[in-house]
């Protein structure tokens, strides 16, 4: 199942969706772990030091491999110079697994080992130099959902991705990829306030959205999130002296974790596991044909110099029964 975690910057996403990897891996899960935030803190968070966290290959600087892996051999698509980054899969395209070794991987995947476990983790990759004043991270991003177009998940697989802060992700299709969307936030005005922007982009979509409350110090925070998010309110972290240690680059075993931020990662990792047994194939397959059609016409056509629309495979459903080319 595809999860995604998102928030204001500095909400605790990075934070949370940390410890959602390592209960998933201490519970023996394959996980493909994905840093698509602009700030990337995810490899540190999962306990990398500085000098590992920067080696870790940028998905952005792989896309032309990326494209030519998945376009496989998919009639549809003449050369993997016409792929852009809703590009969706056909009949002959190549499909990522989240079991398999494949030439993405190699390039862009690297094993982290945790308590108990070890996860993938790929990276979209920092800004530099050169990106500045002239590209959007955007374009960075792009290689994240490409692969997400293309990724069958099983029900006991997970695919979790650190998303870039605020409401940035609405400048792509993106936020359709996931099962479920948690969405952290501070006990403030502030904490809700992408919340509430959140909802409201994606009510069109039907975007499993649940909140996870951060920073929770006693009962007056909770009673001010669920007055603000109501029913959309999953549940609630406080202060952890184990996730102080973590952040400080010393984490204890993750079995000392308390028990109730246990308790608050089994409620996420349920809630998951529901959201995935109620997954449409069929509409998350039209969405992706929908942001796709809506890029080609917005900028795609005029910069490949194709009928983009032409890619789409009217017949093909994105599925666990999909079969790529050998």
């Amino acid at each position: 199942m595809k999860i995604a975690f998102v928030g204001k910057g500095g909400s605790g996403k990075t934070t949370l969706s940390s410890l959602f990897v390592r209960h998933l891996a201490a519970a023996g899960a394959p996980v493909v772990a994905i840093d698509a935030d602009i700030n990337q803190h995810l490899g540190a968070a999962l306990g990398l030091d500085e000098a590992a966290a920067a080696a870790l290959p940028a998905m952005g600087e792989h896309l032309p491999l990326i494209k030519e892996y998945l376009r496989g051999t998919n009639p549809r698509i003449a050369s993997a110079d016409t792929m852009i980054k809703t590009t969706p899969p056909g009949d002959g395209s190549r499909l990522l697994r989240v079991r398999e070794d494949n030439p993405v991987y190699d390039a862009c995947a690297r094993q982290v080992e945790l308590d108990g476990g070890a996860v993938r983790l790929m990276v979209t990759g920092p800004f530099t130099d050169a990106d500045l004043g002239v590209a959007c991270y955007h374009s960075k991003t792009g290689a994240v959902e490409l692969c997400l177009n293309h990724l069958v998940d099983g029900p006991d697989e997970y695919v979790v991705t650190d998303m870039t802060a605020g409401s940035d992700s609405f400048a792509s299709g993106m936020f359709t990829r996931f099962d479920i969307t948690f969405l952290v936030a501070e006990p403030t005005r502030k904490g809700v306030s992408v919340y509430r922007q959140y909802k409201e982009y994606a009510a069109d979509f039907d975007v499993a959205l649940r909140v996870v409350g951060n920073k929770v110090q006693g009962p007056d925070d909770v009673d001010f999130l669920r007055e603000q998010v109501g029913d959309d309110l999953l549940t609630t972290v406080g202060h952890s002296d184990w996730v102080r240690a973590m952040e400080k680059g010393r984490p204890a075993r993750f079995e000392l974790l308390g028990e109730a931020d246990r308790g608050a990662l089994r409620t996420l990792h349920t809630t998951a596991d529901a959201a995935y047994a109620h997954r449409d194939r069929e509409r998350y397959t039209r969405q992706m044909v929908h942001f796709h059609l809506k890029n080609a016409r917005s900028w795609g056509n005029e910069r490949t110099g194709v009928d983009l629309a032409a890619q789409v495979d009217p017949g093909f459903v994105l599925g666990e029964e999909a079969v790529a080319p050998a």
